[in-house]
């Protein structure tokens, strides 16, 4: 008789904290009260079949377990999470999932790592594989490097396991210590999705990865994080365009990131929002991540009453946060979106 297990995961913003995960930086999450669900029902073959309800195409895919090809479509992530569960000795047979979710894909808030948080718990009941939280944040993240080819972070997938709606959490991802820090209840967040999509394995993302470890190569340093104590404007110097602008963001947001956690315990809402701004100007100007799209939603939220706003997640594409008092951020985004059209609001935070 057929076995069934279902599973759900978060997805996430960043408060703060953008591109430092992977150069061993701090990093301050919250997770969103939006999952992604699968519901697995176990097979006799060894045939994996996949549907979901989101908006994607197509809305079905199959494969058989050990023959694991990539397509290019939202499977591969499913194709991921089976190969390297077979990779590292785990044995599990063919099963039907359908995946539902309310989290919107490719809009910046951790979609694919909640996916395959959502999938590996599932699995695991299914197949009484016994996976703990720190062994799905490996494979989850693995299936998204390793196999998918975006050679981002762990902040999504930790994020997605440790995170809670109404805390921040403080991660750094030099030694994955990790701290709560609560929201206060004086600001919200506006999630604003712009209704542009980004693909990080094919896009920038894995550029900028790239011309990190370059950065690194160029001063001797074996992550980025090592820079934190050292004067900046010296470690520029050294540097060729655009590496010396890739170090000042993630040597400045880390700084951010100290900057947010004390504001936060200070209550101080309007130093959290400048600090929120400054961040967007640096994945803009520094990082060179933002868009169009996203610059306009930054500015209309500031015109109508944030006290900072960002983009959130890999860039190029995506959502931004908005700070807004205590019970507006509704109304907040509401008038970003009586004049930019294609949005919509995604959530409120906490």
């Amino acid at each position: 008789m057929p076995r069934r297990a279902t599973a759900h995961a978060p997805g996430r913003i960043n408060l703060i904290g953008e591109h430092t995960d992977y150069n061993d930086g701090l990093v301050l999450p919250v997770a969103l009260r939006l999952h992604v669900t699968v519901d697995a029902k176990s097979r006799e073959d060894r045939l994996v079949q996949l549907s979901t309800d989101a908006a994607v195409s197509p809305r079905s895919g199959s494969y058989e377990l050990g023959r694991e090809t990539k397509d290019g479509t939202w499977v591969d992530r499913a194709r991921g999470v089976t190969a390297i569960l077979a990779r590292d000795g785990y044995r599990i047979g063919g099963f039907d999932a359908e995946v539902t979710s309310d989290l919107p894909l490719g809009a910046g808030l951790g979609s694919s790592a909640a996916f395959a948080i959502a999938l590996l718990r599932s699995v695991s009941a299914l197949f009484d594989l016994a996976l703990n939280d720190a062994v799905c944040v490996r494979i989850a993240h693995a299936a998204e490097t390793d196999f998918a080819g975006a050679r981002a972070g762990l902040l999504d997938q930790l994020a997605s396991v440790y995170g809670r709606p109404s805390e921040a959490l403080l991660i750094d991802m030099r030694d994955q210590a990790m701290r709560t820090i609560p929201l206060p209840p004086t600001v919200e967040l506006a999630v604003i999705d712009s209704g542009t999509r980004h693909e990080h394995a094919t896009g920038g993302y894995n550029r900028r990865r790239e011309e990190c470890e370059e950065a690194c190569r160029h001063l001797g340093v074996a992550s980025l994080r090592e820079l934190d104590e050292r004067p900046l404007d010296t470690i520029l110097e050294r540097l060729p365009s655009p590496l010396d602008r890739r170090v000042r963001h993630v040597v400045t947001e880390n700084g951010r990131v100290r900057e947010a956690v004390a504001a936060l315990g200070a209550q101080d809402d309007a130093r959290l929002g400048s600090l929120l701004s400054a961040s967007h100007r640096s994945l803009r100007d520094d990082y060179e991540v933002s868009t169009p799209e996203l610059d306009r939603l930054v500015e209309l939220a500031t015109a109508a009453g944030a006290l900072g706003a960002r983009l959130v997640g890999g860039g190029f594409g995506g959502s931004i946060i908005a700070l807004a008092q205590g019970g507006r951020a509704k109304d907040l985004a509401a008038r970003v979106l009586q004049t930019y059209e294609g949005g919509q609001l995604v959530a409120v935070v906490p």
